[in-house]
């Protein structure tokens, strides 16, 4: 099975550029910004995930690339090499998300990672895939007040509608995790919804959206998800401590560990990242074959 990383680097001058000339739209500094913890995901994935195959890291340009990156190990992929032009540049992950299967040479179990979540144990393949279905947790929801909950409604919606199935007033939402993924249901549901997918894309995030909800949500219908809550831990730095921070990362108790960015002024963001930075530093000290 193989990883998918999407990666901004808001401080790039290329993706600045482009983001001030094709929005009106403040930067959102908790989605863009980097912790420069790229490096200790790969780590924690060669650590700790020894049965991937290969790793992808999807960005907008070349120059988002960190020097350090030995890009014969981790491959990577450019907007447009997945992206309609049409639809470029996007500075919204959830359209980026509508065409990581088109990767090429993509195997057909993968999983979709942000850059904030960390492998911190050991895995095992049937964590995330077994019998050919994803292994994720599933719940129901009503109310879609948010605009991500509002993202997942309308992907639940949709990928039932691709089934022929009544609409309800609930609707599935995936656990906060890792994401495992089958690339030829990817492929069969954006077919049979490419009109209504295409719609739905836009340059900067609005209500109308969709995301990977769309997929996993096809595939549940589908029974080829296996729904069981993976082994991760969720942590908002709106509500952390340092201490607990720290130990999250050295003394983890599950496999998994999501660091959740907020909204946080330059003194509080800068003595995070310090935080962050050294704790995974002590916890994976060894160069991975992503590095050069």
């Amino acid at each position: 099975m193989d990883i998918v990383i999407t990666y901004v680097d808001g401080n790039d001058p290329c993706w600045q550029q482009d983001y001030q000339q094709y929005t009106d739209v403040p930067v959102l500094e908790k989605r863009f910004r980097d912790w420069g913890t790229l490096k200790y995901l790969l780590r924690g994935i060669q650590a700790n995930m020894p049965f991937i195959r290969n790793v992808f890291l999807v960005v907008s340009h070349p120059s988002q690339v960190p020097q350090w990156v030995d890009q014969e190990n981790l491959k990577i992929v450019l907007h447009q090499d997945i992206i309609p032009q049409e639809y470029l540049p996007t500075f919204n992950s959830t359209t980026i998300e509508m065409f990581l299967h088109r990767i090429k040479g993509l195997d057909e179990e993968f999983i979709y990672f942000n850059d904030d979540i960390f492998p911190v144990r050991p895995c095992v393949p049937e964590d995330f895939f077994r019998d050919g279905k994803a292994v994720v947790g599933m719940s129901k929801h009503i109310l879609a007040t948010a605009m991500y909950k509002k993202h997942v409604r309308r992907s639940d919606r949709m990928a039932r509608e691709a089934l022929g199935l009544p609409p309800k007033m609930v609707f599935l939402r995936v656990q906060h995790a890792c994401i495992p993924v089958l690339k030829s249901q990817c492929v069969e549901v954006s077919e049979l919804q490419q009109p209504a997918v295409l719609a739905s894309l836009s340059r900067v995030r609005n209500d109308g959206n969709i995301n990977m909800t769309f997929f996993l949500s096809y595939m549940y219908n589908k029974s080829l998800v296996i729904n069981q809550r993976q082994s991760c831990k969720h942590l908002s730095l709106a509500a952390v401590t340092k201490g607990r921070l720290e130990a999250s990362i050295l003394q983890p108790s599950r496999s998994m560990l999501c660091i959740n960015d907020v909204k946080l002024s330059e003194e509080k963001f800068k003595a995070y990242k310090d935080l962050i930075v050294r704790s995974f530093e002590k916890r994976f000290p060894e160069k991975s074959r992503f590095e050069k």
